[in-house]
């Protein structure tokens, strides 16, 4: 069977501790979480499109939450966002919602009341986030369904290997860099480094050699990693 894969959200907030409080707790409802602290990494990040919900604080350095809503929506990403926000004004949540946000958390809020919210905006984009699947060469990379085959072969993955292989699919032929990818997949985690790309591309070779998928993921040397598009 193949793994079933945690949602991944997308937390932005500018405040280290509530950003570490809320990867701990939404960790513990059984959700995937990558955080980011400023307007640009969080664009950066949910323009990939690997995430199935963004809770995005509008009070951040650089781009303001309304700002990277805005551009998400005119670039075409349709990932839900849910804005958070210490302004209860109708007008401040009005323009919110008139931005394309999905739901509007005024601070400070019941982190039952935030999943519950996060819970039911997951449940509303279920099967309709339009992301679809890779396809490149052998290798088919569901990312609606969050499933994984070589050929007719289930690869089962950790959330985090399948996020590091839908980024890497994402752009074939293109190499990324290990800081690229630590951005991308691990937000600004405290604990990440250099070094925990390489070993999850370990884990995440190791799993697609044992169905036959030897090479998919390649190393450029003096550069970084890449899937290729051509057959295997």
């Amino acid at each position: 069977m193949l793994a079933v894969v945690k949602p991944r959200v997308l937390v932005v907030d500018d405040e280290l501790g509530v950003r570490k409080a809320l990867q701990r707790g939404l960790g513990a409802e059984g959700m995937d979480v990558t955080v980011a602290a400023d307007g640009e990494s969080a664009l950066r990040l949910a323009r990939t499109g690997s995430f199935d919900a963004v809770l995005l604080d509008i009070m951040i350095p650089g781009l303001s939450g309304y700002r990277v809503l805005q551009q998400l929506r005119a670039e075409g990403v349709r990932t839900p966002v849910l804005l958070v926000s210490a302004k209860d004004g109708e007008i401040d949540q009005a323009d919110g919602l008139d931005l394309g946000a999905d739901g509007y958390l005024v601070k400070p809020f019941s982190f039952v009341v935030l999943v519950a919210q996060l819970r039911a905006v997951l449940r509303r984009s279920s099967g309709t986030s339009g992301r679809g699947s890779l396809r490149i060469g052998g290798l088919l990379v569901d990312r609606d369904a969050r499933e994984v085959r070589w050929h007719d072969t289930p690869v089962t993955l950790s959330p985090r290997e399948f996020a590091l292989l839908e980024v890497l699919a994402c752009r074939p032929g293109t190499v990324l860099t290990k800081d690229e990818l630590l951005t991308e997949v691990w937000g600004d985690e405290q604990a990440a480094s250099r070094n925990v790309v390489e070993v999850y591309v370990g884990y995440l070779r190791r799993k697609l050699d044992a169905v036959g998928a030897a090479d998919v993921v390649r190393t450029v040397r003096g550069h970084g990693y890449q899937v290729s598009d051509g057959e295997y």
